[in-house]
This record gives C-alpha cells, sequence and structure tokens, in this order.
C-alpha cells in the first residue's frame, strides 16, 4: 500500500510532460479481493442450551447480527426453574418482533428462533366436528 501512495506522490510532483508518458504505460496497483457474495450471504443454523437466564444474551446477539437461525435447547431451565424460563422465551420473543423474526416451539424441549429472512412453517391444526 505504501508503494502505491509513492506512485501517486511521484506523479503528482512530475511535470506535465512526463504525465503525458506515464499515461501511455498501464501500471496496476493489486488491492485485496473482496469476500465473495457467496461468503457474504451464507446463513449459519446454531445450536444454544439455556441454562440461566443469563445464558439468553448470547442468543439475543446473534440474532441481531441477522445471519443466524438459533436452535435453543430449554429443557436444563425447564427442569430447573419454569419462571425464568417464561421469563428467557418471553424475552426471545420480543427480541424476534423487534428484528421481525420468527420464533416457535420445537417439540417439547427446543424453541427455533430467525431472524428477519426467514419464517417457520407451522402445520394449521384442523378440529373435526364430531
Amino acid at each position: 500500500m505504501k508503494d502505491f501512495f509513492l506512485q501517486l506522490k511521484d506523479k503528482f510532483a512530475k511535470p506535465i510532460e512526463e504525465d503525458e508518458d506515464l499515461e501511455q504505460t498501464d501500471t496496476y496497483v493489486e488491492l485485496g479481493a473482496a469476500p465473495s457474495k457467496d461468503e457474504q450471504s451464507k446463513v449459519l443454523v446454531r445450536p444454544f442450551v439455556i441454562e440461566e437466564f443469563e445464558d439468553i444474551k448470547e442468543i439475543l446477539d446473534v440474532l441481531r447480527e441477522g445471519s443466524t437461525i438459533a436452535l435453543v435447547n430449554i429443557k436444563p431451565l425447564k427442569d430447573k426453574d419454569l419462571v425464568e424460563l417464561k421469563r428467557a422465551v418471553s424475552k426471545l420473543r420480543k427480541t424476534c418482533e423487534a428484528i421481525e423474526g420468527d420464533i416457535a416451539g420445537f417439540g417439547e424441549d427446543y424453541v427455533v428462533a430467525v431472524p428477519y429472512f426467514a419464517s417457520i412453517h407451522r402445520n394449521k391444526v384442523t378440529q373435526l366436528d364430531e
């Protein structure tokens, strides 16, 4: 990078006649390669385990970044303290609403939270009239 700036300095410091000669020669400066589109658009599916209410902070941070789908195992907190579990799930739900994401239960022991670009399929349960 230093060489690039030195070349610019030399180019602007030389008289105009010499600049015409420089225009005829092609010189290129290689800058770093930009990350490919595939690397930028990848989605990460990441498992989490909530053993205490404080464990929710990492999940919320990852969801706010917007490129991660969180699979959250709530069983340890469910077995330990239902009040804390309700607080944690409520906080997750409010964050998902704020980022325009979605959240749903997955079995009895898992919660799935997704950012704005994804939605969770839900089967419509219909009751049969008997």
